[in-house]
């Protein structure tokens, strides 16, 4: 049984970690009612429709057709690296972080296997989560933290755009400068291997007419929900009856880990945000220094939490805006957006997780230092 506890610790670490902060929180803030308000089921259902139309576009085939297609129209290791890392960087200022992630980092670890660029995977993979996180301040849609910042502030979005605009075209730069070095450092061709997919894929369900049909309404209901125009609570039922009825195996694919590390993270932030010692600490540090306070409390309880905790002891919310953006970088849970691609990468590749964390955090901490040093010099 140990042995099983310690394999399963391994295999989920940041699961893991999650729940065993929420349960260290719940030994300061005893269990309620109250916990339920913690958590932001409106995301969880959301992340859940996302896996699951995720899913049933890798069934079918959808992801090797549009890895062919880009390996078609970009012939050079730069070429398919620049595609793969500003996609996520300007699709999340529309469709969020989370979902930008979701889609684009299956469609690099296929295209990347398929071009025989397998070993800048991870590279890949962390260079996209950081284009996701930085692309998405750009915009109140964003990111969750953003929109919430953006409804409570007032700030009207030429103002909003004003601000996280310098940001936004600072990171461009180093992602590029970035993207420029790895081409540089891999002198390997882009070796194309199809054969291998072609017969992973031939199945009924690649050309499932059906099937396509459904997902692709299912997506544009996710966007939808992402706009707001569709609650979540009315997305989740249809997404999840609509696959009992067409797939179920569809469903088995999602990853409810992640999910569950969400649900742990909620409860432990919630838990802090409850705490009145805790909130006095706060309020007293935090004036003078709303950036960087909500950086370092971003890499702790991720930014998500940390803008709406902060808010409430200051109404400087364009300082918060910059820091809660800025603090997406840093540590593993700095975003929850980041689990997504670390979820990816365990799947996938779960003999590189630690090596991926590596790369992960050291890349995250440069483009902190360089985009906070930016902030210094505006400032």
């Amino acid at each position: 049984m140990f042995r099983n506890i310690i394999a399963f610790i391994k295999k989920e670490t940041v699961l893991s970690a999650a729940w065993v902060l929420a349960v260290t929180s719940a030994f300061l803030v005893p269990p309620s009612k109250e916990y339920l308000s913690y958590i932001d089921f409106n995301t969880l259902f959301l992340l859940f429709c996302l896996m699951a139309v995720m899913a049933s576009f890798k069934k079918l085939g959808a992801f090797e057709n549009c890895s062919k297609f880009l390996l078609g129209k970009f012939k050079s290791t730069a070429g398919i690296l620049s595609v793969l890392v500003f996609m996520p960087f300007f699709f999340s200022m529309v469709i969020t972080n989370d979902v930008a992630l979701i889609v684009f980092v299956p469609l690099a670890i296929i295209t990347l296997k398929m071009c025989g660029l397998e070993k800048l995977v991870l590279f890949t993979v962390v260079l996209q989560t950081l284009a996701a996180n930085l692309g998405s301040m750009s915009l109140p849609m964003g990111n969750p933290q953003n929109l919430y910042l953006y409804s409570k502030s007032g700030i009207n979005l030429p103002e909003f755009v004003s601000v996280m605009i310098p940001y936004t075209t600072a990171s461009f730069i180093f992602l590029l400068i970035s993207v420029v070095l790895v081409n540089l450092k891999t002198n390997d061709g882009i070796k194309t291997q199809t054969a291998e997919f072609h017969q992973a894929e031939e199945t009924n369900n690649a050309g499932s007419k059906k099937m396509w049909i459904v997902s692709t309404v299912n997506f544009v209901l996710c966007l939808l929900c992402v706009g707001k125009l569709i609650p979540a609570t009315i997305l989740f039922p249809v997404i999840l009856i609509t696959y009992l009825v067409s797939d179920r195996k569809i469903l088995s694919a999602v990853d409810y880990s992640l999910l569950l590390t969400f649900v742990g993270f909620f409860i432990f932030t919630g838990n802090i945000k409850n705490m009145e010692s805790a909130r006095a600490v706060i309020a007293n540090a935090l004036t003078g220094h709303e950036v960087g306070f909500s950086i370092a409390a971003s890499q702790v309880i991720s930014n998500v939490p940390a803008a709406l905790l902060l808010s409430c002891f200051t109404d400087n919310f364009k300082a918060l805006l910059i820091g809660t953006n800025l603090g997406g970088l840093g540590t593993l849970i700095a975003s929850m957006a980041s689990l997504i691609s670390f979820k990816q990468i365990a799947r996938n590749y779960h003999d590189k997780r630690g090596r991926y964390f590596i790369q992960f955090t050291v890349m995250n901490l440069v483009f902190l230092a360089l985009l906070f040093g930016f902030h210094l010099i505006l400032a």
